[in-house]
């Protein structure tokens, strides 16, 4: 068994609110969830209005697959225009660790 983890540092364009960056990120996690059947969420910086931090995690029994949805992943993350990546943080864990 493998785990791959995900852990997204985001710029946010002109929000000015908390509730505009939940309008913004609360779309991107559901996306994520939806099309990569991923765990996902809001994991930190849930005070500041123009950053965010997104992580998720999979669990494969197969390293090609998991590299597969994590790039996927990252890679729609990436596309999206109303954020800024500024760095994704992979990590990838077996069952003897």
């Amino acid at each position: 068994m493998y785990v791959g983890t995900l852990s997204f540092d985001l710029l946010l364009g002109d929000v000015h609110s908390l509730k505009e960056k939940r309008s913004l990120v609360r779309p991107i996690v559901a996306e994520l969830q939806r099309k990569y059947a991923v765990s996902a969420a809001e994991t930190g910086n849930q005070d500041l209005h123009r950053r965010a931090e997104i992580g998720l995690a999979v669990v494969s029994g197969d390293t090609k697959h998991l590299t597969d949805v994590l790039d996927r992943c990252e890679r729609l993350v990436a596309a999206r225009p109303e954020v800024e990546l500024l760095s994704v943080r992979r990590r990838l864990h077996n069952d003897e660790d």
